[in-house]
């Protein structure tokens, strides 16, 4: 294969049989569980990476079925997402995920910078209550609850919530092991539809694991909860924050500045 062709057919790895296509990513009946609870501040601060600023002492552990995606097939992921603030711009970082399927795993990590590991996540309704689970090969470490549909909540509204900027820690070494790549990823959530919201009485469990530490933000209290389903596009993103670049205040080449970044669909 000539040196041209390689540039040209070059979109993931491997070259012959690329682990994802290209996008847009599109997700139909995507069904989120997330249970927002109080947690200790002091274990936030230590996870969230400048110049993401904690603005609660509250995380969003998330349970998130997609048996519908463009490209990735049907799986299921759960993980935390906290709230945060990047130069006054309220979003989320998410700091863990973990999903059953080879290709969003790939695709997560190489493109966007999600923090995806594979493990064993369940969603599923039991009789009159929405359950999520979250093993990591034999060991359960999350087990969410909520009682099923009790009330609903205003559609217009979580897709506004829904549309809010995402932050991720994007992270790709050399080959001698050095960091090659280590940005600070801002992207949306897009053409999105609300199909139905709801909320009720939840609890939710975490337990310690060496590799998968979810409980190293404890839970404290359960603040809310709510389960959705959706129709949405994840967009692409843009880099904010370059950690690597000399002058820290100036992006490298291909990285968009705060001022213009704009989500593509990707």
């Amino acid at each position: 294969m000539k040196y041209e062709n390689v540039r040209a057919s070059s979109f993931a790895m491997p070259l012959s049989s690329p682990a994802f296509p290209p996008g847009p990513y599109r997700f139909v009946d995507r069904e989120y569980f997330i249970i927002q609870y109080r947690t200790d501040p002091d274990a936030l601060r230590r996870v969230v990476p400048e110049p993401l600023e904690v603005t609660d002492s509250v995380v969003n552990y998330e349970f998130i079925r997609m048996p519908d995606s463009t490209g990735f097939g049907d799986y299921t992921e759960s993980g935390q997402v906290i709230p945060v603030s990047y130069k006054g711009q309220l979003g989320g970082f998410t700091h863990q995920m973990f999903l059953n399927d080879h290709p969003p795993i790939a695709g997560g990590r190489e493109l966007w910078g999600f923090p995806k590991k594979l493990a064993q996540p369940k969603l599923e309704v039991e009789i009159d209550t929405l359950v999520g689970t979250l093993d990591y090969g034999s060991v359960r470490i999350a087990t969410g609850t909520m009682g099923y549909k009790h009330r609903t909540l205003d559609t217009a509204a979580e897709a506004r919530k829904l549309a809010a900027p995402n932050f991720l820690l994007k992270i790709i070494p050399h080959v001698d092991g050095s960091p090659r790549i280590c940005e600070l990823v801002r992207f949306h959530l897009e053409d999105i539809t609300v199909k139905g919201a709801w909320t009720g009485p939840a609890a939710l469990d975490l337990y310690s694991h060496a590799l998968a530490p979810v409980a190293e933000l404890p839970v404290l209290q359960v603040v809310s909860a709510k389960h959705l389903i959706v129709d949405l596009t994840l967009g692409l993103g843009g880099v904010v924050h370059d950690y690597l670049a000399a002058d820290p205040a100036t992006p490298r080449r291909g990285s968009v500045s705060d001022v213009s970044i704009e989500a593509n669909a990707g």
